[in-house]
């Protein structure tokens, strides 16, 4: 790919991540469904296991999901012109609107139309993470050593309130080790 059609994908990877990050409230997990429908289903330019791998790794590292989300896609597609315009493309709304908020929240905030939109925002936010967490499960691997990992998970996570860093590092260490064990008895490839 020259530089002029990496330049020239950069740049559509930067409207359609400043759409994203414009459209898109509650975080990272309520971006994954309008990332993959983007990215996968409307523009074909990365595969839905693609976006599982990134998502993995997003959620994985330290940052913000959306943002390396965003990032791993760019460079996935148009390397490191990529990653920098996608980036750009998914941090710009959030800046400008977080200033814009910042500015005019508390003059606004006693307005109950305003306090029925924050309370219809997070109900759609709510049910983007569904849907991402369903979109997730159908693609994810159910056997009984899947069912442990994401019950121990959820419970660490949940009742015992312990560090998400540790449990995503577990819970790697466990699927590591679970596929050494795997191999040698010759059941996965």
């Amino acid at each position: 790919m020259t530089f002029a059609e990496r330049l020239k994908q950069s740049l559509k990877l930067l409207l359609i991540f400043l759409k994203i990050g414009a459209f898109t409230f509650g975080g990272g997990y309520a971006m994954i469904p309008i990332i993959e429908y983007e990215l996968t289903e409307k523009r074909k330019l990365i595969t839905k296991e693609e976006i599982s791998d990134i998502v993995a790794i997003a959620e994985s590292t330290p940052g913000p999901i959306a943002i390396n989300s965003a990032t791993f896609v760019g460079f996935r597609t148009c390397g490191v012109l990529g990653s920098a315009f996608a980036t750009l493309g998914v941090v710009l709304p959030s800046f400008v609107l977080i200033s814009l908020i910042a500015f005019f929240l508390p003059r606004i905030m006693d307005y109950r139309v305003v306090q029925y939109a924050f309370f219809g925002i997070r109900a759609g936010v709510l049910a983007l993470i569904v849907k991402a967490v369903i979109s997730f499960w159908k693609r994810a691997e159910h056997n009984a050593f899947s069912w442990v990992v994401m019950i121990c998970a959820f419970l660490w996570s949940a009742i015992l309130d312990w560090s998400a860093i540790a449990l995503i590092a577990l819970c790697g260490l466990a699927g590591f080790v679970f596929c050494l064990i795997q191999r040698k008895r010759g059941a996965m490839k």
